[in-house]
């Protein structure tokens, strides 16, 4: 059977074309490698964000998506892609209203200004108490009836190994049984490669210590690549700022127990060491991003706070989820948490080059003690660091998304490095990479966001459909389209 459209990944952006695609008539199927659909969405956090949304109206929240737009090019300092991201902008707004009305229930605290990056100027970005686990019930709950109804097959347990090209035209997909499913469109929707160390050193071009999906492992790149794709946002990886190291023989972080490091929300007692030994920043930094830019300077992007006993005693958590005994238990025995009766012995175990800490420490104690100005600038010293015994934490750059992708043109056609497309194939989530939303930065919102724009877009479009509509509420002002 040759079906009208195939989807390659039953995460966000595959459901949402789906659903677009047999909306408009299509017969579609969906492949997707694991036991269950929603791909990204058990994992991620959740955050979507839209400019003129029913959420911020009923907080009396005045948006703009030129404002949003204007966000994204300060945070990225000019480094999405313009024509992408304009377009997802652009129909954000009604994605987020469409999530609500599949039932999508958002924390009543939201919209808010989100502190783990650089901040928006307006609060805009919205998720559920349960992070992102409630869009997958919905879009799964909206998959059903077309199931039900044969407009929508779902193959579970169904990985794609390969696509079957003909004549310079992508007709199908090969599973991984040697099966061949034949489509006039094939749209790849696998996600990022933030499981993949291989493909993330080759790509990203850094250590991998993730907090991604277990399948994000970039087969959908992989396989266009083997089918003549360029790749786009390749030297746009920025880390997310620490976070404890895995456990032996994983890859995942531990994102719950996570070092606490965001100046805004907490004044920082202890310094922050390379494996020199050599503090590298001001610790409060209030710029999350600043930060971010600065540790991709840090050999292996590895650091270490340091502290001693009055500054576990008497600062916020060092650790989110930890208190301070637990801290103190998990010294020696979680790996990452560290604790010595002196300095020397701490560099020793935590593996810091003793000399440079030691040399670090006494600087940063006579300067706090002496009223003398910081190296960095740091104003926040509340007491050296000198009541035993002293802790380290190691911190690893975290990857959450995966900034490099598939190429794709506007209409999301999977492009080839001299700018042709490669006929009945598309790519649309994290598969084309989050630089294309998000530049070098990070901006809230922008990678699960456009796959549903995006996602929903294509499917219209493959069907001959109209696009999803703008509500009349989020029409652009005179000013905005001039």
């Amino acid at each position: 059977m040759a079906y009208d459209v195939c989807v390659v990944g039953g995460g966000p952006a595959g459901l949402a074309a789906a659903l677009a695609a047999a909306e408009g008539g299509l017969c579609v199927v969906v492949l997707e490698k694991d036991v269950r659909l929603g791909g990204a969405l058990h994992y991620s956090g959740g955050h979507v964000s839209g400019a003129g949304t029913r959420a911020q109206a009923a907080k009396g929240i005045a948006d703009s998506r030129a404002a949003h737009w204007d966000d994204i090019q300060r945070i990225s300092m000019g480094t999405a892609r313009e024509d992408l991201t304009r377009l997802s902008v652009e129909l954000q707004p009604g994605t987020v209203d469409w999530l609500e009305d599949l039932g999508v229930e958002w924390d009543p605290l939201t919209p808010r200004l989100v502190f783990g990056h650089e901040p928006y100027r307006t609060a805009r970005t919205v998720h559920t108490s349960r992070m992102a686990v409630p869009i997958a019930e919905a879009l799964e709950r909206a998959v059903a009836p077309h199931v039900e109804s044969g407009r929508i097959e779902v193959r579970l347990c169904t990985p794609a190994a390969s696509l079957v090209v003909e004549g310079g035209r992508v007709t199908g997909v090969r599973t991984d049984s040697g099966d061949v499913v034949e489509a006039r469109d094939t749209v790849l929707a696998t996600g990022g490669f933030g499981h993949n160390p291989e493909l993330f050193r080759r790509y990203e071009k850094a250590p991998l210590v993730t907090s991604a999906a277990p399948g994000s492992t970039g087969d959908g790149l992989v396989m266009a690549v083997e089918a003549g794709a360029a790749v786009q946002g390749e030297g746009a990886y920025l880390p997310t700022f620490g976070g404890l190291p895995p456990e032996p023989g994983q890859l995942r972080v531990d994102w719950v127990h996570r070092p606490h490091l965001v100046a805004p929300e907490r004044k920082p007692w202890e310094i922050y060491v390379d494996q020199a030994g050599r503090r590298w920043i001001n610790e409060e930094e209030p710029s999350i991003d600043r930060k971010e830019r600065v540790l991709v300077t840090i050999p292996e992007m590895t650091f270490w706070t340091v502290f001693d006993a009055q500054a576990l005693r008497e600062s916020r958590p060092m650790i989110l989820g930890m208190s301070a005994a637990e801290v103190d238990a998990a010294a020696g025995v979680r790996r990452g948490i560290t604790k010595a009766d002196t300095v020397a012995d701490l560099a020793e175990r935590a593996g810091i080059a003793a000399d440079g800490l030691a040399a670090t420490v006494a600087r940063y104690n006579h300067a706090t003690s002496m009223g003398r100005e910081d190296d960095f600038g740091r104003r926040h010293r509340p007491a050296p660091i000198a009541e035993p015994p002293f802790y380290a934490i190691e911190n690893h750059p975290v990857t959450l998304i995966t900034f490099s992708g598939v190429d794709v043109d506007v209409d999301l056609g999977v492009r080839r490095p001299d700018g042709s497309v490669i006929e009945g194939l598309h790519a649309v989530g994290e598969v084309i990479g989050a630089a294309a939303f998000n530049g070098n930065s990070f901006c809230s919102g922008m990678v699960l966001t456009p796959a549903l724009a995006l996602g929903r877009l294509l499917g219209a479009r493959l069907a001959g459909a109209p696009q999803p509509e703008i509500p009349n509420h989020q029409q652009p002002t005179h000013e905005e389209q001039h």
